[in-house]
């Protein structure tokens, strides 16, 4: 089980991706940024970066504003 933002849990399998833990959790912002543990993952590896069972995920889009 993945823990995100200590809300959700999300179901682990094994090849389980960033970009699929956003997915799941239907997270489509433009500026989203996210960390495994104390790990931040760059964007452009969203896809291609795998989630350890058990991992504390922390996701987080930047607002910005007048």
């Amino acid at each position: 089980m993945i823990r995100v933002n200590d809300l959700h849990d999300v179901p682990w399998r094994e090849g389980l991706t960033v970009q699929d833990v956003l997915d799941h959790l239907k997270y489509s912002y433009s500026l989203i940024t996210v960390s495994l543990g104390e790990d931040v993952i760059e964007p452009e590896h969203y896809a291609d970066t795998t989630v350890p069972d058990g991992c504390a995920m922390t996701v987080f889009h930047l607002a910005h504003g007048g």
